[in-house]
C-alpha cells in the first residue's frame, strides 16, 4: 500500500480500471497489433477521417436547418430571393450559408466529405477486390464494407434531398417515379412515403430523422464491426521476403501506426478545409425554390448517383401490360432499370467471394494478397464492372455533353445503349490480355534477367541485348512478389535521395559512378 500511494495518479487510476473492468488484455492486443506499411492500405482511412469530418460538420449543421414544408416567404440576407415563398426547409438552407457564421463553409465541407467518403469506399473496395483480399476467412469484412457503400449512396441521397431547392427536388421527383414503378404496391408505398400525394408535406421530416439518426447509426455500427473484424483477423499484406501466411511485417498500433493516423487525419482534413474554403459546391441559392411543375436540363446528382441516372436514361422504352384478377397494370421501363440491375448489382456484390470459393475451389484461408496479374479473370471482370460502372455514369450527363459538344442528344443516347453492351466485354478481354503478357514478362525476367539497355553485337553479325541474370544461372520460382525490371532494383544503382523540392540526404550516386570509373 506504502508503495501504491506513491506511484503516479494515472497508473493507479488505470490500476483501479484494470482491477475491475480487465482491460489491459483487451488493450495491450490492440496496441500491439502489427499493421502492414504499404500505401493502398491508406485508401479505407481516407474514408473513415472523411466519415469523422462528416460528423462533426453535420452536427454543425443540424443545430440550424429546419426540415420544415411549411411555406414562408424568404427575407433574407440573399437579396435575389427576397420575397419569394419557399419551404422552411429551404429558407433555413439560405440561413445557414449568408447568416450563420461559417454555415457556409461548414454546408460545403459537409458536401465534399461525403464526396470523398464514397470515393474513398469505392477505391477501396476496388484495392480489396483486385488484390483479393476477401478471400477466406475475410468475406463477412466483404460484405460489411460493400454495404457501407450502399447505405453511404442512401445516405447521401436523402441529405441531398433535404435542402429542397430546385436540384434536390428533381431527385425527390424521381425517386417518385421509381418508387410508383414497383408493380402492384408502387402507389401504395409512395402514398405512404410521402404522406399523400407527391411531394406532400411530410417527406423532408422523415429524410431528416433517417439522414441524422437513423442511418448515421447504422453506419457507425458497420464501422465498428468492421475495425473490430479487422483487428480479430490477421490483416493481409503484400507477398515479400520475409512475409508468410503466418506472419505479418509492418508498425505497431502504437506508437508507430497511430502516429502516422494522427497526422494523416490531419492532412485529410486540411485537404477538405480547403476544398470547401475555396471550392464552391451546390450553390442552392442559384437553383431556386422547387416546384413540382418546373424540372431543367442539367439536372445531375453527386457522381455515385449518376450511374443509376444513366441507366434510366439508357434504357429503351420498354412496357410490360398485364392483368391479375380482374384489373389492368402497367410495368413501365424506368422499373426494369432503377429497381432489378441495382438489386442485381447489390447481390452480386455481396455474394461474390463465395461464388468466387465455389467456381474457383479454392476454400483455405488466405493472408497474403494476390497481384492483379497473377489473377486474369477476376481482374477482367473488375475491369468489366468498372467500364460498364463509366459509360453509365457519362450516360448520366448525356444532356450536358450533347448542349457543350454540340452534339444530337439521340446520338448520346444511342451511343451508351451501344457502348454498355461492346465496350465492358472488350474491357474484360484487354485485362485479361494485358495480365497474362506481365505473366510471361514476369517469368522471363526470372528465367533470363533484367534489361540492362546495353547492346551487344554478336560474331555473327547479329545484335542482342545484355541481360542481368537474377541468380548464377538457375531460373527462379514465381512466388507472387514484385519482380525487378531494373537495374537499380538490384544495387546496380543507388536509391534515389529523399527529398520533396530539393534533397534532404546527400546523393552518393556521383560518387559511387565517380569511383567506378
Amino acid at each position: 500500500m506504502i508503495e501504491d500511494r506513491h506511484r503516479p495518479t494515472p497508473g493507479r487510476a488505470a490500476d483501479w480500471a484494470d482491477r475491475r473492468l480487465a482491460l489491459a488484455g483487451p488493450y495491450r492486443r490492440i496496441l500491439t497489433k502489427v499493421f502492414p506499411d504499404h500505401w493502398s492500405f491508406m485508401l479505407g482511412e481516407i474514408a473513415l477521417y472523411s466519415f469523422l469530418v462528416l460528423l462533426l460538420s453535420g452536427t454543425f449543421l443540424a443545430f440550424f436547418f429546419s426540415p420544415s414544408s411549411t411555406e414562408v416567404v424568404y427575407h433574407g440576407s440573399y437579396v435575389p430571393l427576397s420575397g419569394v415563398r419557399m419551404s422552411g426547409a429551404y429558407a433555413s438552407t439560405l440561413d445557414l450559408s449568408f447568416d450563420v457564421r461559417g454555415g457556409l463553409v461548414l454546408r460545403q465541407l459537409h458536401h465534399w466529405s461525403a464526396l470523398l467518403f464514397m470515393a474513398a469506399i469505392v477505391v477501396h473496395m476496388l484495392r480489396v477486390f483486385f488484390t483479393g483480399a476477401f478471400r477466406r476467412p475475410r468475406e463477412l469484412n466483404w460484405m460489411v464494407g460493400f454495404l457501407l457503400f450502399w447505405i453511404g449512396f442512401a445516405e447521401g441521397l436523402l441529405g441531398y434531398s433535404l435542402p429542397d431547392d430546385a436540384l434536390s427536388g428533381t431527385g425527390l421527383r424521381i425517386i417518385d417515379a421509381i418508387v410508383t414503378s414497383i408493380p402492384l404496391v408502387g402507389t401504395w408505398t409512395s402514398f405512404a412515403l410521402f404522406g399523400g400525394e407527391f411531394p406532400g408535406d411530410v417527406i423532408l421530416g422523415r429524410f431528416y430523422i433517417l439522414h441524422v439518426f437513423v442511418l448515421p447509426g447504422v453506419v457507425l455500427a458497420l464501422v465498428a464491426l468492421h475495425l473490430a473484424l479487422l483487428v480479430r483477423q490477421k490483416h493481409t499484406q503484400f507477398a515479400g521476403p520475409g512475409r508468410t501466411e503466418h506472419n505479418v511485417v509492418g508498425h505497431r498500433m502504437f506508437p508507430g501506426f497511430a502516429a502516422r493516423g494522427g497526422g494523416f487525419f490531419a492532412m485529410v482534413f486540411g485537404v477538405l478545409a480547403l476544398l470547401a474554403g475555396l471550392v464552391q459546391i451546390n450553390p442552392v441559392w442559384l437553383f431556386g425554390p422547387y416546384r413540382a411543375a418546373v424540372v431543367s436540363s442539367a439536372s445531375q446528382p453527386d457522381w455515385y448517383v449518376m450511374f443509376l441516372d444513366g441507366l434510366v436514361r439508357l434504357f429503351p422504352a420498354w412496357e410490360l401490360r398485364f392483368g391479375l384478377l380482374g384489373h389492368g397494370y402497367t410495368v413501365p421501363a424506368v422499373f426494369f432499370a432503377a429497381v432489378p440491375v441495382p438489386t442485381a448489382m447489390v447481390l452480386g456484390g455481396l455474394l461474390y467471394p463465395f461464388l468466387e470459393q465455389r467456381f474457383g475451389r479454392d476454400r483455405a484461408a488466405h493472408h497474403l494478397l494476390q497481384r492483379p496479374r497473377d489473377v486474369p479473370a477476376r481482374t477482367g471482370l473488375g475491369a468489366m464492372a468498372v467500364t460498364f460502372w463509366l459509360v453509365l455514369t457519362v450516360s448520366g450527363g448525356n444532356d450536358v455533353i450533347a448542349q457543350k459538344f454540340d452534339v444530337s442528344l439521340n446520338a448520346m443516347t444511342w451511343a451508351g445503349r451501344i457502348g454498355i453492351l461492346v465496350l465492358p466485354p472488350l474491357a474484360y478481354l484487354l485485362a485479361h490480355r494485358i495480365c497474362l503478357g506481365l505473366q510471361q514478362h514476369d517469368r522471363e525476367v526470372l528465367a533470363h534477367g533484367i534489361e540492362t539497355g546495353i547492346i551487344t553485337r554478336l560474331p555473327n553479325g547479329r545484335f542482342a541485348e545484355v541481360h542481368q541474370p537474377l541468380t548464377d544461372g538457375t531460373a527462379l520460382p514465381y512466388r507472387g512478389w514484385a519482380v525487378p525490371k531494373r537495374m537499380n532494383r538490384v544495387g546496380a544503382a543507388g536509391p534515389a535521395p529523399k527529398g520533396f523540392f530539393v534533397p534532404v540526404e546527400q546523393d552518393d550516386r556521383a560518387e559511387l559512378t565517380g569511383s567506378r570509373r
